[in-house]
């Protein structure tokens, strides 16, 4: 017997409300944000994990073998975004899409602003 200690990195507020979709060797486990410790067999493990809005993204896997008594750490950083995959290792993780978001989201910022100073005029 060995443990997994997983992370959800982010929370409601960071992330999404909804916490991601996690399955340790095919079976689906209640996750939620922040450390949680899953006793395991020892032997081979394989954990997925996503996140769901209006559909399945950021998608991402880990494998690796327990060893009896052993504590791996896991880490899963959901995306920014639903068109990019997450992250998953064994140290914390960047989370992915903070460019494409910055990319959008400035431009309709600065249009916005620009709108409001010119009804003021």
């Amino acid at each position: 017997m060995g443990f997994v200690d997983l992370t959800l990195q982010g929370s409601v507020l960071t992330a999404n409300m909804i916490p991601p979709e996690v399955s340790i060797n095919g079976y689906r486990i209640p996750a939620s944000y922040g450390l949680q410790r899953v006793p395991m067999p020892a032997g081979p493990v394989h954990i997925e994990a996503s996140a769901q809005w209006m559909r399945r993204y950021g998608q991402a896997s880990l494998s690796f073998m327990l060893a009896p008594g052993q504590c791996v750490p896991v880490f899963y950083a959901p995306p920014m975004h639903q068109f990019t995959t997450g992250s998953m290792g064994h140290e914390p993780q960047q989370r992915k899409g903070l460019g494409a978001m910055l990319a959008v989201t400035i431009p309709v910022v600065l249009i916005l602003l620009l709108a409001v100073l010119l009804t003021a005029i």
